[in-house]
């Protein structure tokens, strides 16, 4: 509720309010950009530059508000946060983005310009005091500024090779943390599975006792292969990323892939139930042989026959458990 909230609307800040929450504001997304930097300044050196010279902008336009501020209301400024203003637009926290890609961290640094240029914008036209409207305006002016000034940067800082460079980077560093793991996952979860769960539909015929089986084989080899994969390689020297992106990845994967076959089964009639899951697993492996062909540049028709074969083989294991 607005009486019991120690937020202030907006509308309500004074012109040194204004000014001193635009100080904060600037220094906020300086550090912002300079953590962007340090995060990327190992395998992505040209836009680490580019977040650098980004925030060094930043610090321009605190310093101009900080002059700006002393020689109208002093020397000492009102502390005052985005957190402080209802409805002020917000950041996302630096670790939130390090989990990410660097062409998100891009797209990011854009968005935080591009927010703030429309925040000082729409806040300048519900203001009366026509001195107030010119500095949001002009803080408008600024933001947009960045923006051109982010532009100029890129194409400073990042030239075809470097960008095309770092456009692999970026593309490698996704498959190993997150498509390998995550395929290895789908490929153990989708065929791993395929023998206990129709051993043991043709053994019983009974489709919630397989639902059951399936369910549990799912989520224990996707436990498994998780923990398995965080553990194996913590990626300081193989490059492959954080160990719980890649268990996460694989986990899922895992489970996802033997839960595909064996949810059929809540059906209750039998042969509806098998067919829906016959049907699954061979759509399970064709999507295996595209992964492999889209991102691990695998000849698509050899991971065709690779999968299928070794998916019937034990599609085929199963079923001859089960039926004797």
């Amino acid at each position: 509720m607005r009486l019991f909230s120690q937020q202030r609307r907006f509308s309500d800040l004074t012109e040194q309010e204004l000014i001193a929450l635009a100080i904060s504001n600037e220094e906020d997304d300086a550090r912002i950009f300079r953590n962007y930097a340090d995060l990327l300044r190992e395998e992505y050196p040209g836009t680490a530059k580019v977040f650098e010279g980004m925030a060094a902008e930043e610090d321009e336009h605190r310093q101009s508000l900080i002059d700006l501020h002393v020689e109208r209301f002093g020397k000492t400024i009102p502390l005052i946060r985005r957190e402080h203003v209802a409805g002020a637009y917000t950041r996302r926290p630096v670790w939130v983005m390090q989990t990410l890609g660097v062409e998100r961290m891009r797209e990011e640094a854009a968005d935080m310009e591009r927010s703030a240029e429309r925040f000082y914008r729409a806040a300048a036209e519900r203001t009366r005091d026509a001195a107030t409207r010119r500095l949001l305006g002009d803080l408008a002016a600024a933001e947009a500024g960045h923006q051109d000034t982010a532009h100029a940067l890129a194409q400073e800082h990042l030239d075809p090779d470097t960008r095309e460079s770092e456009d692999f980077t970026a593309r490698r560093r996704f498959i190993l943390t997150w498509v390998q793991p995550g395929l290895a996952g789908l490929m153990d979860g989708s065929v791993s599975t395929l023998a206990p769960i129709f051993a043991t539909a043709f053994a019983t015929q009974d489709t919630w006792t397989t639902f059951l089986v399936g369910l549990a084989a799912s989520v224990g080899a996707g436990i498994s292969m998780g923990f398995t994969e965080a553990a194996s390689d913590d990626g300081a020297l193989s490059g492959r990323g954080s160990p719980i992106k890649r268990g996460v990845a694989s986990g899922v994967m895992t489970t996802l892939g033997g839960l595909g076959h064996a949810l059929p089964y809540l059906i209750p009639d039998f042969w509806t139930a098998t067919s829906i899951a016959v049907v699954v697993v061979f759509i399970e492996l064709w999507a295996i042989a595209w992964i492999q062909n889209r991102f691990m540049e695998t000849p698509f028709f050899r991971a065709a026959f690779q999968v299928v074969l070794g998916g019937a083989l034990v599609f085929a294991a199963g079923v001859l458990i089960g039926s004797g």
